[in-house]
């Protein structure tokens, strides 16, 4: 049973990709073009959620996608394909951000959680919520998309990133904090 996938709005059958995917293990520079062209909107995204600068995002998605074409003939067909290739781009930006000695700061202080009131953040657009945590900086960013988005917990992203379970947190504590400042300061009160 051939089943189609929908990739924006490239239409793929399953023996399509899996042609696909067996021409990437012969080599093929076509059957990658296409396998590239076709998860790229995905992949992207998912990279610019860590490093929402373009030619940055360009660069480690790329060598996301290089790694999985390196290890392609690993790909067994259980489990999406498109689960196993996200896998693999995520391990490159876990490894761009771990290279990164901004990540490597040892901070000790743990700041208690504190909540945006209901209000103020139901009067967001995702896109808006989005673009305020792209504001936060990079280190910061990174684990507090890993563990609010990607619901990774503090351990593996300590262990991806090279940190400190303490220091993950902080993190995490840290872009809370700043994101509640920033949706204050939008002034969306509701009238009373």
């Amino acid at each position: 049973m051939s089943v189609a996938l929908v990739y924006n709005n490239v239409s793929v059958k399953t023996d399509e990709l899996q042609e696909l995917i067996y021409g990437c293990a012969r080599n093929e520079r076509g059957a990658q073009a296409k396998l590239y062209h076709l998860f790229y909107p995905r992949m992207m995204s998912m990279v610019r959620r860590y490093f929402p600068e373009q030619m940055q995002a360009e660069e480690i998605l790329n060598n996301g996608f290089l790694r999985a074409f390196q290890k392609i003939e690993s790909y067994s067909f259980k489990g999406s394909f498109e689960g196993w290739l996200r896998r693999i781009v995520f391990h490159a930006v876990a490894d761009y951000a771990s290279s990164n000695t901004k990540y490597k700061e040892n901070v000790l202080l743990i700041e208690k959680d504190e909540f945006v009131h209901k209000d103020h953040a139901g009067r967001l657009y995702y896109n808006d919520l989005i673009n305020l945590i792209h504001e936060l900086p990079e280190a910061t960013r990174t684990v507090f998309n890993m563990f609010v988005l990607d619901d990774l917990p503090h351990k593996q992203i300590a262990k991806a990133l090279g940190i400190s379970e303490g220091t993950s947190k902080w993190h995490v504590s840290e872009a809370r904090r700043m994101l509640k400042e920033k949706v204050e300061k939008l002034n969306l009160h509701l009238k009373k």
